[in-house]
């Protein structure tokens, strides 16, 4: 994900030396290859997130996860099937039984850090005032853990203007995916089925495609509603809706830089800014399994001066954070939503 270090737009290489229009190409409408949306194409389906998360609790059973969602039968066998095909479960039929199990894969385990790192987005940001549902404790060191996300190379946190980045080797544009979540803001209300969730909360605002990418042109120094027309090339009143509810959700601002006619830009609020651990936790997970071997984005920690990989660690012993590591207090009982667990501490 590009960063906001100096918010400007990203250095061409020789595969896209393309002016904005070659958004809108002879074969339809082209893409800036990105990790974060490959990741987001799977996420951001409600009932997906929803059962990859519950599967980070513990549920394993097709039974377990209608219960614990209330989810429709035909769509949880839809959504589990998809999830089986992607390689985040494979299926086992634990002894003799002939029941099925759905367990996450390496791959699966791996989105455990960005969805935390999400969900201390959520917690910060989107609470309202509320205590989260849901605080970690790291089993490694013991401690109540708020984790950040931080550079491979030297540790330390990794602030939207505090990085820069340049064009990895799948950099480029690629023919617009068909079907990828475009839902309205609005309609993402199955992201807080179930359990209370700030991981859920965040999906609510930036989970469908658009208000992700309008957020992304941001980070990539596009703040203007022509440049981001014509980057996205994404209908005008597909732009002006997003643009109006991200700013009403406090991710972006308004400021007027014409005024005969009056024109706007949009910048990214501090809240906004906070979006850039989560987005590169997603570009990480993005690039080691639906990249290829091929980053479209390399990134730079501007303190150490070193390429990164971007980790999610615990802030207490600053080692990165794993799944089967983490312990959580809860402020709601799991059994009144039908839920298993997760696996509390007192």
């Amino acid at each position: 994900m590009p960063v906001a270090a100096k918010l400007q737009t990203p250095r061409a290489s020789a595969k896209s030396k393309t002016p904005l229009t070659a958004a809108r190409s002879a074969a339809g409408r082209t893409e800036r290859n990105c990790s974060v949306a490959r990741t987001l194409d799977i996420v951001s389906d409600a009932w997906a997130f929803l059962i990859i998360r519950e599967a980070f609790f513990g549920t394993q059973t097709f039974e377990a996860f209608r219960s614990a969602l209330g989810i429709p039968r035909a769509t949880l066998t839809d959504r589990l099937k998809k999830l089986t095909q992607l390689a985040i479960f494979r299926q086992v039929a634990p002894g003799s039984s002939q029941r099925k199990e759905y367990r996450l894969t390496k791959m699966g385990f791996d989105l455990y850090p960005s969805f935390i790192a999400l969900m201390q987005f959520g917690d910060r940001w989107l609470s309202k005032g509320k205590p989260p549902p849901l605080t970690l404790v790291h089993a490694t060191c013991g401690c109540e853990s708020h984790p950040i996300v931080t550079c491979s190379h030297c540790g330390e946190g990794v602030a939207a203007r505090e990085a820069t980045y340049r064009d990895g080797p799948g950099a480029g544009r690629s023919p617009a995916k068909a079907g990828r979540n475009t839902r309205r803001p609005s309609d993402g209300s199955r992201f807080v089925l179930g359990r209370p969730s700030s991981v859920s909360r965040a999906l609510e605002i930036i989970g469908d495609k658009w208000s992700f990418m309008v957020v992304r042109e941001g980070f990539f120094g596009n703040r203007r509603y022509d440049r981001i027309l014509n980057e996205l090339a994404i209908a005008p009143n597909i732009l002006t809706d997003r643009l109006n509810r991200l700013v009403a959700n406090g991710v972006l601002r308004r400021r007027q830089y014409q005024t005969s006619p009056e024109r706007y830009e949009y910048l990214l609020t501090d809240m906004g800014l906070e979006l850039y651990g989560p987005f590169i936790a997603m570009l990480r997970w993005g690039d080691r399994w639906l990249s290829k071997g091929k980053p479209p984005l390399i990134l730079t920690h501007i303190k150490c001066g070193h390429d990164f990989d971007p980790r999610v660690d615990c802030d207490q012993c600053k080692t990165p954070i794993l799944a089967a590591d983490m312990r959580y207090r809860l402020a709601y009982d799991p059994k009144s939503f039908g839920a298993l667990g997760p696996r509390s501490v007192d």
